[in-house]
C-alpha cells in the first residue's frame, strides 16, 4: 500500500524540504510520487483555503472542470458527471474536485465511495503509469463540501506551488532513471560524455527547484505563475534528456532485462506529459514580454 506523505506545507519556511522529499518519492517510484504528491497537494490546498482537516487518502481531480456539475441541495451541494484522469481512483478515500456551479468553477471535497463515486472500468488502459489507476470516475448525486469560493482554487498562490511540487516528482523520477547510468560498469568516452550531460541536466533542474523554494518562502503570498512555468519547463527538459541519454549510453539492455528500470522509463514518460509542453511555453513567453527579465 502506498503511504500518504506528511510533508511541510509550502511557503512556511521548509519548501526546499518539501520538494526534496517529493523528489525522493519520485526517485523510488514515479507512481508513488504521483499519488503522494496529489495527497500532499490536497492537504496544502485545504490548509490554504481554510477547509476542515479530514483524514484518509486524498487526490486532487481537477482536470476538465466543466465535466462535473455542482448543484445546491438544501444547505449542501451535490455533484454529477464523469471526471477523467482521476489518479488513485481505487486508492483515494477522498478527493478535491472542480465543478461548474451556478456562480462559477468551484472546488469541492467529496468522499470516493459507491454509489456516489464509481471508477469506470476500461478507462485507463495505460502502460506507463498503469499502477496510478487514473480511471474516469462517475459522480452521481455525490454529497460535496465547498472548499473556498468560486475561482479560488486556481487564483490562490498555492496553485503554482503545487505545480512546482509536480516538477520535483519529475526530477526524482529522472534521478531514478539516471541511477542505472551511475551504476553501469562502463567508462568508454561515449558513456562518460552522456554521464556528464546527465549531470548538467540534473544540476540545472535541482538549481531551479531550490531557487523556487527560496522564492516561495520569501514571499508565500505572491502568485508565482512565471516561476512555476519556468521551473516545470526546465525540469521537463532535463528529465527528457536523462531518459534519452541513459538509453543511448546503455542501449536496449536495461529496457529489456531490468523490469524496474523499464517501468520507471515508461512511467516517467507518461508523467511528464502532465506538462502542457508548447502551450505552457507560449504562456511563459507572454509573461516574459510583459515583465522585466531576470538579471
Amino acid at each position: 500500500m502506498i503511504e500518504t506523505p506528511d510533508l511541510p506545507l509550502p511557503g512556511r519556511g521548509a519548501t526546499a524540504e518539501r520538494l526534496r522529499r517529493l523528489a525522493e518519492l519520485g526517485r523510488a517510484d514515479p507512481v508513488a510520487a504521483r499519488l503522494g504528491e496529489g495527497h500532499a497537494d490536497a492537504v496544502a490546498i485545504r490548509a490554504e483555503l481554510g477547509a476542515e482537516g479530514d483524514g484518509g487518502r486524498w487526490g486532487v481531480w481537477a482536470a476538465v472542470p466543466r465535466s462535473i456539475r455542482a448543484v445546491r441541495d438544501g444547505d449542501g451541494w451535490r455533484v454529477n458527471g464523469e471526471r477523467p484522469w482521476c489518479s488513485g481512483a481505487g486508492w483515494c478515500t477522498h478527493a478535491l474536485v472542480t465543478a461548474e456551479a451556478e456562480d462559477g468553477i468551484r472546488l469541492f471535497a467529496v468522499a470516493n465511495e459507491a454509489p456516489y463515486a464509481v471508477p469506470l472500468d476500461g478507462t485507463w488502459p495505460a502502460v506507463g503509469m498503469a499502477a496510478s489507476d487514473s480511471r474516469t470516475i462517475r459522480f452521481t448525486d455525490a454529497p460535496a463540501r465547498p472548499v473556498g469560493g468560486p475561482g479560488e482554487y486556481v487564483n490562490r498562490p498555492g496553485f503554482w506551488h503545487g505545480g512546482i511540487g509536480v516538477a520535483a516528482c519529475w526530477y526524482g523520477g529522472a534521478l531514478g532513471i539516471a541511477d542505472a547510468l551511475y551504476a553501469a560498469d562502463k567508462a568508454d568516452p561515449h558513456t562518460l560524455a552522456h554521464l556528464g550531460a546527465v549531470d548538467v541536466a540534473l544540476g540545472a533542474a535541482r538549481a531551479v527547484l531550490l531557487e523556487a523554494a527560496a522564492v516561495i518562502d520569501a514571499d508565500p503570498q505572491a502568485v508565482q505563475h512565471r516561476l512555476a512555468l519556468r521551473v516545470r519547463a526546465t525540469v521537463e527538459a532535463a528529465a527528457t534528456e536523462v531518459i534519452d541519454r541513459v538509453g543511448r549510453a546503455l542501449g536496449a539492455g536495461p529496457l529489456c532485462r531490468d523490469e524496474r528500470h523499464a517501468r520507471r522509463v515508461a512511467d516517467l514518460t507518461v508523467y511528464l506529459r502532465q506538462s502542457h509542453a508548447e502551450a505552457d511555453l507560449e504562456q511563459l513567453g507572454g509573461l516574459v514580454r510583459n515583465e522585466k527579465s531576470p538579471w
